[in-house]
């Protein structure tokens, strides 16, 4: 007689396990988050003949990790140089966004090299192949399997030796070892451990693509992105047809890397100067709009901060923060009204990054209180100026890092005048752009008048 499956109770916001169900996850925190699935079979591993072989410190490192260039020089960018061998990689994005236009062509590219096996398990082979002729791919040596069973897939990826295994995407996946349907928390971490698994054992690319949930993070729980070596997500405004690729962890390049790309009849295309499209130049200077140079990654950008100030018929005035994090832009004004002397409690203030760009970094702090008082005082700033700098709470100006990298990407985009903090200040006279070194908030608001 069989015995019974075992039920274990999952949190979807965390992936923590616990045996009975519990209206608060005792992982997280997080309430009414608990569901029940059957746990998983136990595989039988097969009997090892001896010890596995140790390595030290020393030799485990002394190779570089082979990369595998995807044909596009944004992606490679993103990635850290390429696919690396016995890698895997999550990308996630809302649906119709491009991972799966993204991911076919850089497919089609790499099996022009070596052998890449693309599994599907949302579309038919026809409807893939469809898509492939649209984006002018039809002719690519490229294997396609329409399959949901993770070990059909792996065996298939055995017989083709491929080198690189894109899998459409990881929440169609189901194995025999897990009862429960494909898409469930289980299931989920299951498939995504085989998959690790044999890129691991087998030295195989894998990528994996992933829904994500109306909150904007990859479906199932976040345990998901723990067992991947690189997590990569779309962003894009709505209507736009720019998309930004982001790594939000890579283990083998640097976090917080973009690439941008343009969506059109023929594809994604790479855009070689993000700077351009973030960055929009009025007829003539308007009040309320600064220039400020950010680091994404390993690249400057240039992106453009609007505020808008406006007398508060509330009670409560608003502070809307597009781009930047809302808390940080209520610290900012507090710092303006105790060190600069300018009171806004009195006004609605809304702050927006051009472009859909987020800004994570403190560089933009400078460059957000010139727009905000800019448009307080209905004065435009001069043209051809850019700002930047972290503001400390004592109202000093904080040095940011690669601030000689910035402002020559500034000059480099015909910017002529650029106030900075002191220790950002450049060795040597950069030609084209007067630097206007500050130390403290009120010698910046003088710098602007």
């Amino acid at each position: 007689m069989s015995s019974k499956a075992r039920t274990v109770y999952v949190c979807s916001a965390c992936g923590n396990d616990s045996p009975k169900w519990q209206g608060q996850c005792p992982a997280c925190g997080e309430w009414n988050t608990l569901s029940a699935h059957a746990a998983p079979k136990a595989p039988r591993s097969p009997p090892r003949s001896g010890a596995a072989a140790s390595h030290t410190l020393g030799s485990a490192g002394t190779e570089d990790a082979p990369r595998l260039a995807t044909g596009s020089t944004e992606f490679d960018r993103v990635l850290g140089g390429g696919l690396v061998a016995g890698s895997v990689t999550l990308i996630g994005g809302d649906p119709g966004i491009g991972k799966s236009t993204l991911l076919l062509q850089s497919a089609a590219a790499l099996a022009g090299t070596v052998a890449v096996l693309y599994a599907t398990g949302e579309e038919s082979v026809r409807q893939v192949g469809l898509r492939a002729r649209r984006l002018g791919l039809g002719d690519a040596p490229l294997a396609l399997i329409a399959e949901t069973q993770v070990e059909a897939v792996l065996e298939a990826a055995r017989a083709a030796g491929a080198r690189v295994l894109v899998v459409d995407s990881i929440q169609t996946m189901a194995t025999g070892e897990v009862e429960a349907s494909a898409g469930s928390v289980s299931q989920l971490k299951e498939s995504a451990a085989r998959f690790v698994t044999h890129a691991k054992r087998s030295g195989t690319a894998v990528v994996l693509i992933g829904h994500v949930t109306k909150e904007g993070v990859i479906a199932g729980p976040r345990l998901l992105e723990h067992l991947v070596d690189t997590v990569l997500y779309f962003e894009s405004d709505a209507g736009s047809r720019f998309r930004v690729v982001r790594a939000i962890k890579n283990r083998f390049g640097a976090a917080n890397e973009i690439g941008v790309f343009a969506m059109d009849e023929h594809g994604l295309k790479e855009v070689k100067n993000p700077s351009a499209i973030f960055l929009s130049r009025h007829e003539t200077p308007v009040p309320g709009s600064v220039v400020t140079v950010t680091r994404e990654g390993t690249r400057p950008m240039l992106i453009e901060v609007q505020a808008l100030v406006d007398d508060s018929r509330a009670q409560q005035p608003r502070r809307v923060a597009v781009g930047i994090d809302a808390n940080r832009l209520s610290l900012l004004l507090a710092v303006l009204h105790r060190h600069g002397g300018i009171a806004l409690n009195g006004h609605d203030v809304f702050v927006n990054v051009v472009g859909g760009v987020r800004v994570e970094e403190t560089a933009a702090d400078l460059a957000v209180l010139a727009t905000a008082v800019s448009s307080l005082e209905s004065r435009a700033l001069p043209e051809g100026l850019v700002v930047f700098g972290e503001l400390g709470l004592a109202g000093e100006i904080r040095p940011v890092p690669f601030g000689e990298e910035r402002l020559r990407e500034a000059a480099k985009h015909g910017f002529t005048r650029a106030i900075v903090p002191r220790a950002n200040a450049p060795r040597k006279p950069i030609d084209g752009l007067s630097v206007y070194a500050v130390g403290r908030l009120e010698e910046a608001l003088a710098a602007l008048r």
